[in-house]
């Protein structure tokens, strides 16, 4: 089917104000593919120090440019529930590439940060700089340039963004990135959240509280909601960037086995050296961003990609703001109720067809740019199958089903849950923010109430501890954006909130910090830009005074004359004690030089 008609004008404007910088970015990569394969410019003494380490048969292979060489950058930790599995892959990986003449080494291990552990803590402060961190260390482990491809193993919250902007710094380089999965099926994330909510109104104790949350993330893999996670799974697979099938598949299973294999043999197969050659940069165009988008809006994907989607186009030289976004959330409908957004998990949605059924009912809609490049090998076409083995263990692929498995969870297209996307963007006299609506129910989608000012969370907490919101209101939480503190998730006030709006109160929260991807049922308007730190409206909003939040229109205003407001003092807070503890002394320079939200938040000048 053709392409809808507002997501092609949202694609070719997209198309004419990234035409220098994607140009430029273009020419770059495109300079360094001619130069053929990077090890025949290194010294006999830079490639010996280079498979110094490797096999007889190794070095052998290595020491001239007819064998191609593939880079892992893993993210491997064994704290991170997700990322556990990874400890095994790089033999895995090198198993596979030996089994096709090739190599493969470790070109360098990146931080792999658990938000699940840091919520509500000091380190939270360190989570967004983090991407960017991943995406330089990942730059020096590619530096060496001894490869010809790469595979990145990563999978949780910042990390495959931070990987996906060195993969397109590297976009000459082909890359394909592995999944492992998510963890199978626990408590359910309705009964955990439940519990969350009894522990806060001091009906449960610790002991309760602890029991449920271990039942709930229970073993290796992604945690099973539809958080910031399990959305940048969904990413890599409709931008192209993973195997068919292979986002959702949990680890331990034989088949997560072989599609790790197939992916490192495919990285090698689609480099310089192979015969279908097919770098990232590529792969990455104004379509793929576009199609990315029109997943996150289709599945109700995590608000933190209103940023990182911003920061990962614009390393391919292609630049997406929140405006493309929402207007994209205007027309695509949305197809899947996971949790927060529904009761079930991501395993139920996969059980239900998955990807493979989504992707073809968005693309037999016109929801999705067909005609882009994929490391498969196809276009997305390709993509609308689920994953098997066969007999003798080889991966094979089936269309997707014509009919999901639970239309509770997974809709076709003509049965979407609701016309609209789950993201909304919000404009008026306090700024810019993004709102999750696709698990707010419709009677809150817009919200006036008096205003509540905080200077941090655990000063709303005090406040809620204390007993002193007892009616409607509209918490603004402020000198939380990342120039302030790095912008820190807020997820632990989410039961609060829930808590005062179960009790019948309109209950929302403004803030320049992030809601978690897994934030739920309460109206939030995030990311607010510009920042309390930098001196924007948000600084000037006082106790009582009256915050409307219109999803519906898209309005952020607080109810204030025009002239009063203007004239009031811009409020100040010391920030000296976020400076320093759990490393945020060393990140001075992120806090100085990041950029606002609806840029990215990030420290590139790109």
């Amino acid at each position: 089917m053709a392409i809808r008609d507002r997501v092609g004008e949202v694609t070719e404007r997209i198309v004419k104000r990234s035409h220098d910088s994607r140009s430029a970015y273009l020419e770059r990569i495109g300079k360094a593919a001619d130069q053929g394969p990077q090890r025949s410019r290194l010294s006999c003494g830079n490639l010996a120090h280079g498979f110094a380490a490797c096999g007889l048969s190794d070095k052998a292979a290595l020491s001239g440019d007819v064998v191609p060489n593939l880079g892992i950058i893993t993210a491997y930790n064994d704290m991170l529930s997700a990322h556990q599995p990874y400890e095994t892959y790089p033999d895995l990986i090198r198993q596979a590439a030996r089994e096709v003449g090739a190599v493969a080494q470790v070109a360098g291990g990146v931080p792999a940060m658990c938000d699940g552990v840091t919520q509500g803590q000091d380190g939270m402060e360190l989570s967004l700089f983090s991407r960017d961190v991943i995406a330089m260390a990942a730059a020096v482990g590619l530096s060496h340039q001894m490869f010809d491809a790469a595979v990145f193993l990563g999978i949780c919250d910042k990390i495959v963004p931070g990987l996906t902007i060195a993969a397109l710094s590297f976009g000459h380089l082909p890359a394909v990135f592995i999944p492992a999965g998510p963890m199978t099926t626990g408590i359910s994330n309705d009964e955990k959240a439940k519990v969350r909510q009894l522990y806060a109104e001091g009906k449960v104790g610790r002991d309760a509280l602890l029991e449920s949350e271990s039942k709930a993330y229970h073993s290796p893999g992604t945690c099973t909601f539809y958080g910031t996670a399990n959305s940048n799974q969904m990413l890599m697979e409709i931008m192209g960037l993973h195997m068919p099938g292979a986002s959702f598949v949990n680890p331990g299973m034989p088949l997560r086995e072989a599609l790790t294999k197939e992916a490192a043999k495919r990285a090698l197969a689609i480099s310089a050296l192979g015969n279908e050659f097919t770098p990232a940069g590529e792969i990455i165009n104004e379509k793929a961003i576009v199609n990315g988008v029109v997943g996150l809006h289709a599945t109700g994907g995590s608000t933190n990609h209103t940023m990182h989607l911003v920061a990962m186009a614009a390393a391919a030289g292609i630049r997406l703001t929140w405006d493309d976004i929402s207007d994209l959330s205007d027309v695509v409908p949305l197809l899947a109720r996971v949790y927060p957004n529904g009761k079930a998990d991501v395993n139920h949605f996969q059980a239900a067809g998955g990807l493979a059924f989504l992707i073809r009912e968005l693309l037999g809609d016109g929801y999705l740019h067909q005609d882009v490049k994929t490391v498969y090998g196809s276009d997305l076409s390709g993509y609308t199958v689920e994953a098997k083995l066969d007999a003798d263990g080889n991966v094979i692929r089936d269309p997707a089903p014509q009919i999901s498995g639970d239309e509770t969870v997974l809709a076709p297209a003509d049965k979407a849950f609701q016309p609209t996307g789950g993201l909304k963007m919000l404009t008026g006299n306090i700024g810019k923010a993004v709102i999750k609506i696709s698990a707010v129910a419709k009677e809150r989608h817009i919200i006036e109430a008096p205003a509540r000012v905080f200077h941090s969370q655990e000063a709303f907490l005090k406040a809620f501890s204390n007993k002193e919101l007892n009616g409607d209101v509209a918490a603004v939480v402020r000198f939380q954006g990342p120039k302030a503190c790095g912008m820190p998730e807020l997820h632990k006030l989410t039961p609060s909130l829930g808590i005062l709006q179960d009790r019948g109160h309109k209950v929302a929260l403004i803030t320049d910090g992030r809601m978690s991807g897994a934030s739920g049922k309460v109206p939030a308007a995030i990311h607010v830009t510009p920042e309390a730190a930098n001196g924007g409206p948000i600084a000037k909003i006082q106790d009582g005074d009256l915050i409307r939040i219109n999803a519906v229109t898209g309005e952020l205003t607080v109810l204030v004359d025009e002239a009063e407001f203007d004239a009031r003092p811009v409020a100040q807070e010391d920030l000296s004690h976020h400076q320093f503890g759990v490393g945020r002394d060393l990140f001075a320079a992120f806090r100085a030089n990041v950029g606002t939200a609806d840029a990215g938040a990030h420290v590139f000048d790109v």
